[in-house]
């Protein structure tokens, strides 16, 4: 209900390639920590966001998403269900085009803010499960 195969395929393939990660930081037992590996290997442009701003996986962090001083397209949300309404709304404030929470992340007052403004939206899914099962079409 909250990520229909067509809306996952749009923000895998054409909203963008730059995806902040919140709650990215440099422990590898993190989960966040192989998605964004893996979203490297197809290609997207991993933005670490952590209060710490480490640099994970060779891109440099940042404290907030107000800190990344360049665009976003899709902000992808590690944190708990009762954290992700505040991250839903600053992908909105920095004109992200999508975000997406993981497996486990459930917001449905975020999901109609972050729709009604106009991002495409996808919770409770895992990108790096998701990308592997686009046709070889639908990957750049």
């Amino acid at each position: 209900m909250y990520g229909d195969p067509e809306t996952v395929r749009k923000i895998l393939t054409e909203l963008g390639d730059t995806w902040a990660v919140v709650g990215l930081s440099s422990n590898r037992l993190r989960a966040a920590h192989g998605v964004a590996e893996v979203l490297q290997r197809y290609g997207k442009r991993i933005v670490p966001v952590h209060p710490k701003a480490e640099t994970v996986h060779g891109e440099k962090g940042y404290a907030s998403l107000a800190d990344i001083p360049f665009e976003v397209d899709v902000v992808d949300a590690f944190v708990r269900s009762d954290l992700a309404g505040a991250v839903a709304d600053e992908a909105v404030a920095i004109g992200a085009k999508a975000v997406w929470f993981q497996l486990g992340v459930v917001d449905e007052a975020a999901y109609g803010r972050a729709r009604a403004a106009g991002l495409a939206m996808v919770m409770d899914k895992c990108p790096a499960i998701e990308i592997p099962r686009l046709g070889p079409t639908d990957r750049a």
